[in-house]
């Protein structure tokens, strides 16, 4: 694609200035993209309705047209805009976590145009919190499709200048509103299959939505032989690998001990033939660590997947930024928001897992 100056404008995160967001509304309706931030990653936004627009995202991405988008609203009104029918576990999920970090699977409405839904019959709608993004919507008049701001399977931003590094000359403007406060992306549920499915763990918790909908499955681990990623994705973060740095990661499971050991072997191998190793580890781990000579990334208390979450990818991009040849990095407790970070993990290591075992 031919590349084009990229503008960055700081943004008030919490009271937005209306030039600004006038100023970037007006370039969606124009037909472009414009980058800006919402609690969970960075969005790479374009009008749900210009068909043109859309294109533009994936060019910039070098986004695959089978994997979905996924399109945000600033009001439960805008549903009947892209949905042909409404469920009333809907209604009840929106009610309970809109605005907020969970995409619902919905059938499609006439006016959804087949880019957005990889060519499928459903679309995924939020409502974002942000006050950015909601103002963002509000003044350009239309939902915003928008999938994460960064190269395609490269890890998410975060920040501004991550999207800023992928997209730089591939986008007329980012918005910088600081730091995103989940971390990770949206919960991705789907509601048009006869028993709601988790299909992307993220920022609202399995545990949270069977509060709302018992009835609510887990996700399915799929094997690389039940994944066709030239098939239309029904999600977004459907891949086997993604939100993955440009160099390896191994990710190591099980007993606390067990794992700090493998790590320190797997490290002290490849640095005895001469590789420069990063480590992404809790705080609790880095007495462990901090003589080893490597690369040292934290994330904050392993007790904490708030915190865990709203690092993880920064620590990844650190971690690449600095030279290393390979991350290794230990897996954390699976529950509530810790399921959406293992989903990271395992994506990022591309399913590379080293199971550690008490000898």
């Amino acid at each position: 694609m031919e590349l084009m100056k990229t503008e960055v404008l700081k943004i008030n995160p919490t009271h937005p200035e209306a030039s600004i967001i006038e100023y970037a509304a007006a370039l969606i309706q124009q037909g472009e993209v414009v980058v800006f931030p919402t609690e969970t990653v960075y969005g790479l936004g374009a009008d749900a309705f210009q068909p043109v627009a859309l294109e533009r995202i994936f060019a910039a991405k070098g986004r695959p047209f089978s994997d979905p988008l996924i399109v945000h609203i600033a009001g439960e009104d805008a549903l009947g805009l892209l949905t042909a029918s409404i469920p009333e576990r809907a209604r009840r999920l929106a009610q309970a976590f809109w605005p907020g970090p969970l995409t619902l699977i919905l059938p499609r409405g006439s006016r959804v145009p087949r880019l957005v839904t990889a060519g499928l019959d459903t679309v995924a709608v939020r409502m974002p919190r942000h006050p950015v993004a909601q103002a963002l919507i509000r003044a350009t008049g239309s939902p915003i499709a928008a999938p994460s701001a960064n190269r395609f399977m490269h890890v998410s931003p975060t920040m501004a200048q991550h999207a800023f590094a992928d997209l730089d000359g591939r986008v007329p403007l980012i918005l910088d509103g600081g730091p995103s406060e989940v971390g990770v992306e949206s919960t991705v549920l789907d509601l048009c299959s006869e028993v709601p499915r988790i299909l992307r763990p993220g920022g609202v918790s399995l545990e949270a939505l069977r509060s709302v909908l018992p009835e609510v499955q887990p996700p399915v681990l799929r094997t690389p032989e039940q994944v066709n990623e030239a098939e239309a994705q029904v999600a977004p973060g459907q891949m086997l690998i993604h939100y993955a740095p440009v160099i390896p990661l191994l990710l190591f499971d099980g007993g606390l001990e067990a794992m700090r050991n493998a790590m320190l072997d797997e490290l002290r191998r490849r640095r005895s033939s001469g590789e420069r190793v990063g480590v992404l580890i809790a705080d609790e781990d880095v007495p462990v660590f901090e003589d080893s000579e490597a690369a040292i990334r934290t994330l904050g208390s392993a007790n904490d997947p708030r915190q865990i979450a709203t690092a993880l990818f920064a620590g990844l991009r650190a971690l690449e930024s600095a030279g290393v040849d390979v991350i290794l990095c230990r897996s954390f407790d699976e529950h509530g928001l810790g399921l959406a970070i293992r989903d990271r993990l395992l994506k990022a290591a591309g399913g590379k897992v080293v199971p550690c075992e008490i000898p």
